[in-house]
């Protein structure tokens, strides 16, 4: 069975890449930043940053007929830890918002900068969609 490109078209046109890549029923959730549909990062700070960019992945996840609990993995990249950790609580409440009470496998690593210079925050994963949900995008 063949790699299929996932990108909704909710989300940036992409150049040179793919929001998401269907391997069979895993679907590689490729990283998003905070840019919103005009290709500009939100403004206010991570907390809104984590919002657009968790949005964007799970925008993807559903294109192929995913919900949340379909996550197996999450990553997040962070330009400023101590600032991510301060806002923990809000970040949460965010999670539980656009995901409900799912909490796949996580990892959070620090990086010095994002594609975008005012990207505070990318976040990546993977998911398995059974195949009673499984869409094929075209």
């Amino acid at each position: 069975m063949p790699n299929i490109p996932v990108n909704p078209a909710s989300l940036p046109a992409p150049r040179g890449y793919s929001h998401g890549t269907l391997s069979g029923d895993t679907l590689y959730l490729g990283g998003q930043t905070a840019l919103d549909a005009d290709m500009e990062i939100v403004p206010g700070g991570i907390v809104e940053q984590f919002r657009q960019a968790f949005a964007n992945v799970l925008a993807t996840l559903r294109e192929a007929g995913g919900v949340p609990e379909d996550l197996v993995s999450i990553t997040i990249y962070l330009t400023d830890i101590p600032d991510y950790q301060a806002h923990g609580r809000e970040i949460g409440e965010v999670w539980r918002e656009l995901a409900g009470p799912v909490y796949p496998a996580m990892a959070g690593i620090g990086c010095t900068a994002l594609w975008q210079p005012e990207a505070m925050i990318e976040i990546l994963g993977v998911a398995r969609i059974p195949s009673s949900r499984l869409v094929q995008p075209r």
